[in-house]
């Protein structure tokens, strides 16, 4: 069995999916099986995949076809799939560069206490590098209160051990979006990140099918996670103010977008959410 599953869901990438996968494939870290999961995708991408598979003889690469469940559920059934002891994410839209599972796997070597080990980003939209936004920079060590603004933690840059997911109950399949934000939280609330502080994932955004460029409202999704976590977690008073800050300002934003667009129910529901969580955030 092999020491790393890479999971890779896909939906309609054929015009990525091979490059993900080669660079996969060019890791000078070859102690690694790949999963890729297709959530109900049309557009032939499993061919692709099956016919790089069968030229491939040194790594094991696995294809499933799913009904569209969305990304957590390609991510949950991909990990429980496979039987590496850790698990490194790749969207099917970005790629690695080679020596990113190598770095890795010397960080965990080195550091043999830490479960959860990312990387830096290289970000490209529409084929032009940008730099991320100042809530986008990456940390390591106790990171939650890093990561709740925003997804600090790039999917695509995670390497984390089988026992981790198992703990933290996995990607809430409920979730169209903001899965992984809430998943982090879920995690960094208990555990430390290592981080490696060199840009060996390249994250590609701008293209039409992205689901952050087409999700509505996705804080409406972080804050059920920041609520959440403050029921789920005993939080620490430093942390729970952090996470009543967060929840106070992106409600505000978020009630007053809903009344401005008179979408009554969601407003109901998250004002509710918020007296839950903390009557002075309304």
């Amino acid at each position: 069995m092999p020491f790393i599953s890479v999971v890779i869901p896909t939906f309609n990438r054929k015009k990525y999916i091979i490059r993900a996968l080669d660079s996969v494939l060019a890791q000078t870290y070859r102690d690694f099986d790949i999963q890729v999961i297709d959530d109900g995708g049309n557009d032939g991408t499993g061919n692709l995949v099956r016919t790089r598979a069968a030229q491939e003889e040194e790594i094991r690469i696995q294809y499933k076809h799913t009904p569209n469940q969305g990304v957590a559920a390609a991510r949950n059934l991909g990990i429980r799939r496979s039987g590496g002891d850790w698990i490194a994410l790749l969207d099917s839209d970005d790629e690695w560069l080679p020596e990113k599972l190598e770095k890795q796997v010397d960080f965990m070597r080195h550091h043999p206490g830490i479960s959860l080990i990312h990387t830096g980003e290289t970000w490209i939209r529409k084929g032009i590098r940008v730099n991320p936004p100042r809530a986008y920079r990456k940390y390591g060590g106790e990171v939650f209160e890093n990561c709740l603004p925003v997804c600090m933690i790039g999917p695509s840059t995670a390497l984390f051990s089988r026992h981790l997911f198992e703990e933290a109950g996995g990607f809430d399949e409920e979730y169209p979006v903001c899965e992984d934000y809430d998943f982090w939280l879920r995690v960094t609330s208990r555990h430390e990140a290592g981080f490696v502080d060199e840009p060996l994932t390249v994250k590609y955004g701008g293209h039409e099918d992205q689901l952050s460029t087409t999700a509505v409202a996705m804080d409406y999704w972080r804050i059920r996670s920041l609520c959440r976590i403050l029921q789920i977690r005993n939080l620490s008073p430093v942390r729970r103010t952090a996470v009543l800050e967060v929840i106070r300002r992106k409600g505000r934003i978020l009630l007053n977008g809903y009344r401005k667009h008179g979408r009554e129910e969601r407003y109901l529901e998250v004002l509710s959410l918020l007296r839950r969580a903390d009557p002075a955030s309304t």
